[in-house]
């Protein structure tokens, strides 16, 4: 087979050229070379996502990092310009079973999503115009703005990157690593909790997740996470820093949970550091009592490498949260 020359770009470009469809708006990125789990994350935060494939990084291999849990439709290209040229489109689950001669590329596309509205940049959408919102900006309560900018500034979440927010406040972290380009699930067991966070997310006009269930059982069934944000008791920062590849933060009003999430990210690996922080404005009133908050950060040591999965268990579906749009 012959392959069409030039730079991923180009490839992309003429692979949505085939499928009717702009690459103004798409994400450029490659499952070679161990970035199959970043290029599956992309696609989890992004409409529009071109994904380069390789040996053990193709249609089927990407189809299991996100069915059933996230809904995509795929457009498998094969020997562009070549002699042999196919263009198929098919659910994930399709690509899982059918057999492929030598995908160059992948379009991983949103069924729910609307393509090609107009924008002045081609490519990675900019980011927003703020982060760490007033806390007024979420439907459900929200840490207050400077606690989730610290929370935020040590997750650093960008594109390619999966955040879990696990816990009694989980929800506006999660937005707020959506809108910073970072693929996200908000793990929350109250029904009441997941209504809310679904209004901020239409609200915000991110894509993100809910996982329906508790702990530690709706753990096991999410992929792995660059980092996580908790706020529960130690089992759930234990649970949660067990998984993580790189960060683990957890929030609290008080020091004694505080402590013992920071027991429980030692026992995980992570180097440690507590921050204590008092926030209030001017706006909150002369009468408004200062709010305190223990935020531990964890970063995980070099040398001490990642956490190993255990074996799966039976698939189980995770409410994914349809564009707003």
């Amino acid at each position: 087979m012959s392959a069409p020359q030039g730079s991923p770009a180009v490839l992309a470009a003429r692979a949505f050229a085939r499928a009717g469809l702009s690459d103004a708006d798409a994400l450029v990125v490659s499952a070679r070379d161990g970035g199959l789990r970043r290029a599956a994350n992309a696609c989890r935060a992004h409409r529009k996502v071109a994904v380069l494939t390789g040996p053990a990084a193709g249609p089927a291999e990407l189809a299991r990092e996100l069915f059933p849990v996230t809904p995509r439709t795929f457009v498998v290209c094969e020997d562009l310009d070549g002699p042999a040229e196919r263009i198929e489109r098919v659910r994930p689950a399709e690509a899982t079973t059918r057999p492929w001669r030598d995908p160059q590329l992948v379009l991983v596309l949103d069924p729910f999503g609307r393509f090609d509205e107009p924008s002045w940049l081609a490519g990675t959408p900019p980011g927003p115009a703020g982060w760490a919102l007033p806390a007024a900006a979420f439907a459900r309560p929200a840490a207050p703005a400077a606690v989730r900018a610290l929370v935020l500034a040590r997750v650093g979440p960008r594109v390619g990157d999966l955040v879990w927010d696990a816990g009694d406040a989980a929800g506006p972290v999660a937005v707020e690593c959506a809108r910073l380009g970072a693929a996200a699930v908000a793990v929350a067991a109250d029904r009441a909790a997941r209504a809310a966070i679904r209004a901020d997310v239409a609200a915000h006009r991110v894509k993100a997740a809910v996982a329906r269930g508790s702990s530690p059982a709706v753990l096991a069934h999410l992929p792995e996470p660059d980092a996580v944000v908790v706020t529960g008791d130690a089992g759930l920062a234990a649970r949660c820093a067990a998984r993580a590849l790189r960060t683990a933060v957890a929030v609290h009003a008080a020091p004694e949970p505080a402590e013992a999430a920071a027991d429980a990210f030692r026992a995980a690996g992570f180097a440690v550091e507590t921050i204590s922080l008092t926030t209030g404005t001017e706006a909150d009133g002369p009468r408004r009592a200062p709010e305190h908050a223990y935020v531990v950060c964890g970063d995980r040591e070099p040398g001490r490498g990642v956490p190993q999965r255990p074996a799966a268990p039976p698939a189980r579906r995770v409410e994914t949260l349809a564009e707003p749009w």
